[in-house]
């Protein structure tokens, strides 16, 4: 008898802590207070949500980045393109074909074009071509055959504004991670009033809803906004127009600058990196120019990251996919090894992926940072071990 009352007093004692502590650890849903918000994480590099979490979802539509959120994603990372009427987008392509149902309405048969795009002739369904109010009556579908197909015909285009509220909207502080696509063409198709280009449209919304700061300064902190783009031209105009901090990305090592027609070779050269500094904070170069690779085995890296590092540029290299086509082979078809070497071994400062939830898994596992069991992380932590702990006792 004396055992079993033994026995029962920490399991009763377990109980009294889960009645007690359940409700502070998981509220009630409702926006949080002004100011309540939890704060970006800075102390690990930062888990990019490529398109939203499109392993999932669609890419760039609105649970695509609404899971990425729920999934820990740091920032929610988009292509912004322009519809015919000057209304900035969230889509990908400057074609709808690939990734929209457009070939399967007749009203729109006409409208595909042959257009020069990066000194190549593309032959599709342009968005410039699409007012927004047309291109919202297309549907998404994913881009990958391998990937969930159910939520094909489900979703529609959302604007670059939808995106921006669906981040400032977050639980939690979540940053914007926006790529200014395809500058040279958009300017050459889409005309706004008073003169004003594809850049002036795109700063005026981040200023709208109160992006501004240099890194990690106070108000970057508050909404915090990497600007990206392949094209040096862009970057180099809208840094007249906001001290957000901007992201140059790099392509693979055959392909020339969008604009400037640079070759890779020059714009990863240490005499370019101490130019570009002076207007970005960093590169997002293709992962497989930093680490070669052949036959889907990886090779000796590059110097690419210690030579950027050493001019003060991060380095957030694209993109990261959980499939086995994408793991190299030297991984052994494991995202989480792939994870473990870019961030240990090559040692870079942010990860754009497809997939938000496994990266974010990684890294709270592997966190070298105590958790706080104070916090609300920290006591759903807490919560977690004591049910662990009850459910060892029911087993008994």
């Amino acid at each position: 008898m004396a055992a079993a009352l033994c026995f029962a007093t920490p399991l009763f004692v377990l109980f009294l802590i889960v009645g007690c502590a359940a409700r502070p650890f998981y509220p009630l849903p409702s926006k949080p207070p002004e100011g309540s918000r939890r704060p970006l994480q800075t102390t690990r590099p930062y888990n990019i949500a490529h398109r939203g979490s499109n392993g999932e979802f669609p890419e760039e539509t609105l649970p695509a980045y609404e899971r990425a959120i729920e999934e820990g994603a740091d920032f929610i990372e988009t292509d912004v393109l322009s519809s015919k009427d000057g209304v900035l987008i969230c889509f990908h392509d400057v074609t709808l074909d690939e990734t929209t149902d457009v070939e399967t309405y007749k009203k729109f048969a006409n409208r595909k074009r042959t257009y020069e795009v990066q000194g190549v002739n593309t032959t599709g369904f342009f968005t410039v071509d699409f007012t927004l109010k047309e291109l919202q009556s297309l549907r998404v579908k994913q881009r990958y055959p391998y990937r969930d197909q159910q939520y094909n015909g489900k979703y529609s285009i959302i604007t670059f504004e939808d995106y921006i509220a669906i981040a400032l909207n977050a639980p939690r502080v979540v940053g914007i991670y926006p790529e200014i696509k395809n500058p040279v063409f958009i300017n050459q198709r889409v005309k706004w009033p008073d003169g004003k280009r594809f850049e002036d449209k795109f700063v005026e919304i981040l200023k709208k809803y109160g992006y501004r700061g240099s890194y990690l300064s106070k108000d970057w902190l508050k909404q915090p906004a990497f600007i990206q783009s392949f094209a040096p031209t862009s970057i180099i105009y809208i840094s007249n127009l906001t001290d957000l901090p901007k992201i140059l990305l790099i392509d693979d090592t055959t392909i020339p600058t969008q604009d400037t027609n640079q070759s890779y070779s020059e714009i990863t050269s240490d005499s370019y990196f101490n130019y570009i500094k002076k207007y970005v904070v960093g590169i997002g170069p293709w992962k497989d120019t930093v680490v070669p690779v052949v036959n889907n085995y990886i090779l000796t890296p590059t110097d690419l990251v210690a030579r950027a590092h050493a001019h003060n540029l991060q380095v957030h290299p694209y993109t990261f996919r959980n499939e086995y086509n994408f793991v190299h082979f030297n991984f052994h078809q494991d995202p989480y090894e792939e994870f473990d070497y870019w961030i240990n071994t090559i040692g870079v400062d942010g990860l754009f992926t497809d997939f938000t939830g496994s990266l974010h898994h990684f890294e709270e596992w592997t966190s070298n940072i105590p958790p706080d069991d104070t916090d609300e992380k920290g006591a759903s932590r807490l919560l977690h071990k004591i049910s662990v702990m009850v459910n060892s006792y029911r087993s008994l």
